[in-house]
């Protein structure tokens, strides 16, 4: 298969991630069949890109004529066998449950065209893991997306053992083409690239927070005011290389030995979690939630939509 043979994009999961992929997909110029559980689901999602597309229209990236072109390039389908049968590329987005995934993968390899390529979304399961028994292995590959992906630039690509490497190439230029940063993932590794450089922050953080070094507040202040700013433009490697990797070497030296390396979450965190303090979805998590989950979301994606006019798509990257 060749990038000019992609016409139409399935995905599967609707929800949080996978309306996002599909509205990402359909601004690139593509048909795209959502597929869900039921039409409650599949009617949220359309609600939810529609919602994106209007706040993209209120910062002037797109205009008032192409939120119902987009609109009219995705269509809806409950049925899971109608919705893949004349797809090219599917992704699957669905929960990241391992036989879920299992059993999924077996159906889309019966039910998708035989010349299509299958892709999961997944953020911590490997191919192995789930696509093995797929009859075209060679056509099964992870791209990792991030939320909100319809503005993330960055989709992570995840080759399996046996994933063909025209798969790996034809996948690269469609993420390019609707205008994603495709990052090759050179092994097949748990967590991948982003999540476990992610992952390793967040221990620290988490650490600090159950000695009392400062607190949740100051915490993410510090982060966001400092490396948070700075990484937004210079990566961690160009920044070693700029203050000298000698240094770098040094308090490397100093430092690694004094930083968390537990393999278990906080006991805190957890007592917190079995208290209900989930987070914004409950209403309380490391901070009191004093909005509502929608109007932090618009804050989040409004302050996105500003970094990105002015990094990437200002650059034209």
């Amino acid at each position: 298969m060749q990038l000019e043979d992609i016409k139409n994009i399935a995905v599967v999961g609707a929800g949080l991630m996978g309306h996002g992929i599909g509205l990402a997909y359909a601004l690139g110029g593509y048909r795209v069949t959502l597929n869900d559980l039921n039409e409650a689901i599949l009617d949220k999602a359309i609600a939810n890109i529609k919602s994106n597309l209007e706040m993209l229209q209120e910062h002037k990236v797109i205009s008032k004529e192409a939120i119902s072109a987009t609109l009219s390039r995705i269509n809806t389908n409950s049925n899971l066998r109608e919705a893949v049968a004349q797809a090219d590329f599917v992704t699957e987005a669905v929960l990241e449950d391992l036989e879920l995934k299992r059993k999924l993968f077996k159906e889309l390899d019966l039910y998708s065209p035989k010349q299509a390529i299958l892709a999961s979304n997944t953020s911590s399961l490997l191919i192995s893991d789930f696509g093995s028994e797929v009859k075209r292995e060679g056509k099964v590959v992870i791209t990792h997306w991030f939320n909100p992906p319809h503005l993330v630039p960055v989709v992570e690509i995840v080759c399996g053992n046996n994933t063909s490497p025209e798969t790996a190439k034809v996948t690269y230029a469609l993420l390019k083409k609707i205008n994603k940063i495709p990052i090759r993932v050179a092994k097949e590794i748990p967590g991948f690239l982003v999540n476990r450089v992610q992952m390793a922050l967040i221990r620290e953080v988490w650490s600090l927070w159950e000695m009392g070094i400062a607190s949740a507040e100051d915490i993410d202040l510090a982060v966001k005011g400092s490396m948070g700013l700075r990484l937004a433009s210079m990566g961690p490697l160009e920044i070693c290389d700029l203050g000298g990797l000698d240094l770098w070497f040094k308090v490397a030296q100093n430092l690694f030995k004094e930083i968390n390396s537990s393999l278990e979450p906080p006991q805190l965190l957890k007592e917190k979690i079995e208290r209900g303090e989930k987070g914004l979805k409950s209403g309380r998590g490391f901070f009191d939630a004093k909005a509502k989950w929608e109007e932090k979301v618009k804050e989040r994606d409004t302050a996105l939509i500003q970094m990105l006019k002015l990094l990437y798509w200002a650059k034209g990257k």
